[in-house]
């Protein structure tokens, strides 16, 4: 029986660059997001930041994250980003980190729900692509509903929902009923996000909490496969795990993107947290691990990469 399931690659400091953005669409993912975006980075024309900013013509509905907490700042980095190939934006209003916070963005938001509406709406007024914000469940406690609320007076056509506070961090589970509430609360679509890690966790969230799909983030790394399961089951195919070798050849396609995309320097380095997810589970992971993160080489790192593969063949 065919249930479609929307499923979103989350936005991920540090990881949802080109390379994995494009592996993810290809594996079904429903919409990739990039990594945060901060928009004064972008209206000052900042080197690094534009970096974030580029896409691969093999990937598909990118949506571009923005982070700030100046109307103006946010709605200039708006137009700029409206002319690139991405198919909406979303304004960050979760992330819990202590740098982001510090500088009253991502989660410090979410308790200034006057900023909260003024930010969204200035986007929204600089765009035609439609906007969404990405909350989380509160500051310290449940206080994200009125953040909401003014989200959905500000015309944004959607919201993303972390069932943690900014406190919790990633810590403990993901709090459900919370996102459910939210979801009766605004009448504009609801994606809900945290702890999914699989096709049936996420048809149990879609079925049980009203929301209208799920943003998948930490499961994603290193097993973009969760997206090919959730795509193919959606159509009401059989799916089949991905073997050993299945998993550790996507290693060494991400590995080769990473390196094309970046350069071999940073490609290999950044790889590194990605390969945990890989290789878990496999008999000899660690020791692949310690020998892979010697090397610096993208050519000695494949051929590592292959050598461990041969174990499984």
């Amino acid at each position: 029986m065919e249930t479609k399931i929307f499923a979103s690659l989350a936005p991920l400091a540090g990881y949802t660059d080109i390379a994995f953005r494009e592996i993810c669409s290809r594996m079904g993912a429903s919409e990739v997001v990039t990594e945060m975006v901060s928009c004064k980075g972008i209206v000052y024309g900042d080197r690094k930041t534009n970096d974030l900013l580029k896409t691969s013509p093999n990937e598909k509905n990118v949506v571009v994250q923005l982070f700030g907490d100046e109307p103006y700042f946010m709605a200039k980095a708006a137009e700029i980003v409206s002319k690139f190939d991405f198919i909406g934006i979303d304004i960050n209003m979760g992330c819990p980190a202590p740098k982001i916070v510090k500088n009253n963005s991502g989660s410090a938001l979410l308790d200034q729900p006057n900023l909260v509406y003024e930010v969204t709406r200035a986007v929204v007024n600089a765009t035609d692509l439609p906007v969404s914000v990405k909350i989380r469940k509160g500051i310290r406690e449940t206080n994200s509903m009125e953040a909401a609320k003014e989200i959905e007076a500000a015309g944004a056509k959607r919201i993303t929902v972390h069932g943690r506070t900014r406190e919790e961090y990633y810590t403990g589970v993901s709090d459900w009923e919370y996102i459910s509430e939210i979801a009766k609360l605004v009448k504009i679509p609801v994606i809900g996000n945290g702890d999914v890690d699989s096709y049936q966790n996420a048809l149990e969230k879609v079925m049980s909490y009203g929301v209208n799909g799920v943003s998948i983030g930490r499961a994603a790394i290193g097993n973009p496969f969760i997206f090919e399961e959730i795509a193919t089951k959606s159509r009401g195919e059989e799916y089949f795990e991905p073997s050993f070798v299945d998993r550790i050849e996507k290693a060494r396609e991400h590995l080769r993107l990473a390196v094309e995309y970046k350069n071999e320097r940073l490609g290999v380095l950044e790889m590194r947290k990605q390969f945990v997810g890989y290789f878990k589970g496999m008999p000899g992971s660690k020791e692949a691990r310690d020998n892979i993160n010697r090397l610096n080489s993208y050519k000695l790192i494949d051929e590592e990469l292959l050598r461990f593969e041969e174990k499984f063949i």
